[in-house]
């Protein structure tokens, strides 16, 4: 879908709302379709501030990134410590995602086995599958290296804590 198909639909949801669609508003839709990477109410905010143009405020960069949620523009993410992120999805296939626990790095996936589990276990409940998000939390590998290393180095240093006390006491 075209940026400016999305200005009109963003701008028809919005009427229908009794809203209008902004020059801020507009600033924030424009900035969130020019990435293709998960990005914060407040990495927005701060992209807006940086670039020429009218300023936007904190609070109409949440409430356009609420409005464009509803309207099923972006779909929000709880990256973990209850921040959100956001990413486009129009014209985007769905996906899953997996977030690392330590530094919040999000990797997307998609794997029609999962998809088909997941509309034959609806089938098998009495339900009509809509939509579904799928968040898997872990640690990437680089979070995992250095907590492997962390509990290794504690043990290391908890087996030798004996052997220094025996040192000490002789």
């Amino acid at each position: 879908m075209h940026l400016a198909a999305i200005h009109k639909a963003f701008e028809d949801f919005l009427r229908q709302r009794g809203l209008k669609l902004t020059t801020q508003r507009r600033r924030c839709l424009d900035r969130a379709f020019s990435t293709h990477e998960h990005f914060s109410a407040e990495r927005l905010y701060l992209w807006l501030k940086a670039e020429s143009g009218p300023s936007v405020s904190r609070a109409t960069v949440y409430r356009t990134l609420s409005l464009l949620v509803e309207g099923g523009f972006l779909e929000s993410l709880d990256a973990g410590g209850g921040e959100l992120v956001y990413e486009h999805v129009l014209g985007h296939r769905h996906h899953d995602h997996v977030v690392c626990l330590a530094c919040g790095k999000i990797e997307e996936f998609s794997d029609e086995r999962i998809e088909e589990l997941q509309r034959q276990n609806c089938a098998r409940l009495g339900f009509e599958l809509v939509s579904h998000v799928l968040k898997l939390s872990g640690y990437c590998r680089g979070c995992a290296r250095k907590r492997r290393g962390a509990r290794d180095g504690g043990a290391a240093a908890a087996s030798r804590a004996p052997l220094q006390a025996q040192h000490e006491h002789r």
